[in-house]
């Protein structure tokens, strides 16, 4: 009988299941990324992170002989040395602060031509692992939740009727503000105009009076003094 046993058949004998999936192995470590059925993909998963595994273990080591030993695991598993040493040296450092879940498995949309079988891509995920952070759960009664909403629209109510009281009054503030400035204006321009009509009268008046001095100054006969006169009082003398 089979009760609990639930690995992947793939419709193959044991050795062709196994030989199958180390060349899946191989090639997904040399490669990064391979594109097989969905079914192959979902059987290769289990399959390489118990490898990934082992390289952990051998990496973290610090007995020769336990290295040795994961390695030699490794090696019997994957059948090829130079697969084996890849993971080992290079890209176990990527998976050292992993915990699990090496493989990324992405179902494609369309189908294999011949025989319309599903197909997917695998990879290794190669982004640090990120720790969630754990929500914490709130825990209240619906009754005091029932009140606030009830108390709410009764609290927004005033809060609008004084918005827009206030409002009002900022509008009327604001126009008696501008009306003033109108006035206080307007005056400053009445004056302004005063100002200049006084000044224009001053220097017409001036200039007037200029006018007048000038004009009585020419009508002043300029007396011509009299020699002749002066000869003859010093000859008599």
């Amino acid at each position: 009988m089979r009760h609990r046993k639930h690995n992947h058949q793939l419709g193959v004998k044991t050795a062709h299941r196994t030989s199958m999936l180390a060349n899946l192995s191989c090639s997904l470590i040399e490669n990064g990324r391979i594109k097989t059925t969905l079914a192959r993909a979902r059987a290769l998963r289990p399959t390489i992170e118990k490898i990934i595994t082992l390289a952990k273990k051998a990496h973290l080591a610090q007995d020769s002989a336990k290295k040795i030993h994961y390695r030699r695991l490794a090696i019997s598993r994957l059948r090829s040395k130079s697969a084996t040493k890849k993971l080992f040296d290079e890209l176990v450092e990527q998976f050292s602060k992993r915990e699990g879940g090496y493989t990324r498995i992405y179902k494609l949309a369309l189908p294999r031509l011949g025989d319309a079988s599903e197909m997917a891509l695998i990879e290794f995920v190669e982004e640090p692992a990120s720790k969630k952070k754990k929500k914490k759960a709130k825990k209240s009664s619906s009754k005091p939740d029932k009140e606030k909403t009830e108390t709410e629209p009764a609290a927004s109510e005033p809060e609008g009727k004084e918005a827009e009281s206030s409002e009002t009054n900022e509008s009327e503030s604001s126009e008696s503000e501008a009306t003033a400035d109108q006035e206080t204006e307007s005056s400053d321009t009445t004056e302004q105009s005063g100002e200049e009509e006084t000044d224009t009268n001053e220097t017409d008046s001036a200039e007037e009076d200029a006018v007048a001095e000038v004009a009585d100054e020419d009508q002043v006969p300029h007396e011509e003094p009299s020699t002749d006169s002066e000869e003859d009082s010093k000859e008599s003398k």
